[in-house]
């Protein structure tokens, strides 16, 4: 069912990893971030395709750095919202990693009349994208903004990301490693479990080696995921499509559960992560 019906719209942007088609048969505005290489920059997705962006990484001296969408690029999504809709949900990654949620706070201020409300779900990547396909198909339904919301927030304190990344130096030089820093200067000797935890990167644990890692991942997940499709489960990667799969098909034997989504991380969330990142989440 498409979201022409209701009155209620949903923005996001491309932390939320949704795929194109599905953005566009539910009318759900996606704004890119942005990527920069050295003076160059680049819209993900809009003027920088995944592709690209990996051959730039690798060919470059320098990490890429990246930038929240400029508040103009909301207020363009906002407008082509409001053209059709009554009220806006704009649902964001965590306000500790990214400047999304206040770039979306000043494009609103372009709309004094409207209602736009901004969502800090405290997380990023399959997670985010959890929320915004709930916002669509509870609005798709008719269930009112103020419920669409009050639900959003009551998910919050229960989402969960484990992941574990191939070298800390990528969240290190973007900023954003957060408690992880206290492992800086072990990396060479351990391959760190990290979680995402009230929108921000603390440690888990500390294994030897990446087998060791991902099957202490997997086993985590096993052991707090809950056995239910309200659980939300799916697998993110950051281009390392395999073994995103294969971590996928353990995980549905272990639980039990239907098929599982994987999300394929874009320019933005890999500058941080950096190629070869992989993570679960999953709402409790």
């Amino acid at each position: 069912m498409a979201l022409s019906s209701a009155r209620v719209r949903i923005v996001t942007d491309t932390t939320a990893t949704l795929d194109q088609s599905y953005a566009s048969a539910h009318r759900v505005e996606v704004v890119p971030q942005v990527v920069l290489f050295g003076d160059e920059s680049f819209l993900e997705e809009k003027e920088l395709s995944y592709a690209e962006f990996i051959r730039r990484l690798k060919a470059s001296s320098q990490l890429p750095k990246t930038a929240a969408p400029p508040p103009g690029e909301l207020v363009n999504a906002y407008r082509r919202q409001l053209a059709e809709a009554d009220t806006i949900l704009s649902i964001h990654p965590s306000t500790d990693i990214s400047g999304t949620v206040r770039s979306a706070e000043t494009a609103k201020e372009d709309f004094p009349g409207a209602d736009i409300r901004i969502l800090d779900s405290r997380t990023v990547g399959g997670n985010l994208a959890t929320f915004v396909q709930l916002a669509v198909a509870w609005a798709e339904s008719g269930v009112s903004a103020d419920d669409i919301m009050a639900r959003l927030q009551a998910l919050i304190p229960r989402g969960r990301i484990y992941f574990l990344v191939a070298t800390l130096e990528y969240l290190q030089k973007g900023g954003r490693i957060g408690g992880a820093a206290a492992l800086i200067g072990s990396v060479l000797q351990i391959k760190p479990l990290l979680e995402l935890r009230d929108g921000h990167i603390e440690p888990l644990e500390k294994v030897r080696t990446h087998h060791l890692a991902l099957a202490r991942l997997s086993e985590l997940v096993r052991e707090r995921c809950p056995r239910s499709p309200a659980a939300h489960l799916c697998v993110m990667h950051a281009d390392d499509e395999r073994e995103a799969q294969n971590l996928a098909r353990d995980l549905q034997t272990n639980l039990g559960a239907d098929a599982i989504p994987i999300y394929h991380l874009g320019a933005a969330i890999t500058t941080h992560a950096g190629p070869g990142a992989l993570a679960v989440g999953f709402f409790q």
